[in-house]
């Protein structure tokens, strides 16, 4: 049985699979971080984002997060799901479930698992605005 669900897609997340991905009777506290497109940034209109990957490492990389949070927190599953391509103002890019006995430990894998995704996963994204676009997240 995996402890882990992870997937890119350019269909619509699912935060009821995530959430059913997570769920065990074991389990007191399931916690959900599901980052959403805003409609601004800095000042700026945003219209619209568009979300690049390099698949085959941001998977490897998205499974090493998950082990990483297996390790360090008392977490009995974990799902980290990333969407690509063109997403609108409210779709979701991102949605991360962990559930654990105690509450705690889910929150911190969460917390732990969106910023090392932030940090290390190669997913870039493009932000569109009424006057121009730009890259961000421009590395690892």
């Amino acid at each position: 049985m995996s402890k882990t669900s992870i997937k890119i897609t350019s269909k619509k997340l699912n935060l009821n699979e995530c959430y059913n991905f997570v769920t065990a009777a074991s389990c007191g506290g399931i916690a959900a971080f599901v980052g959403t497109v805003r409609n601004d940034t800095q000042n700026k209109k945003v219209t619209q984002l568009d979300f690049s990957t390099y698949k085959p490492m941001a998977i490897k990389e998205m499974q090493k997060i998950a082990e990483l949070a297996l390790e360090n927190f008392k977490i009995h599953k974990i799902a980290i799901h990333h969407a690509e391509g063109m997403l609108q103002i409210g779709d979701i890019p991102v949605i991360i479930t962990a559930s654990a006995k105690h509450r705690k430990a889910a929150f911190e894998a969460c917390e732990f698992a969106i910023d090392t995704l932030k940090e290390t996963v190669p997913i870039w994204k493009k932000e569109y605005f009424e006057d121009g676009d730009v890259w961000v997240n421009a590395h690892p």
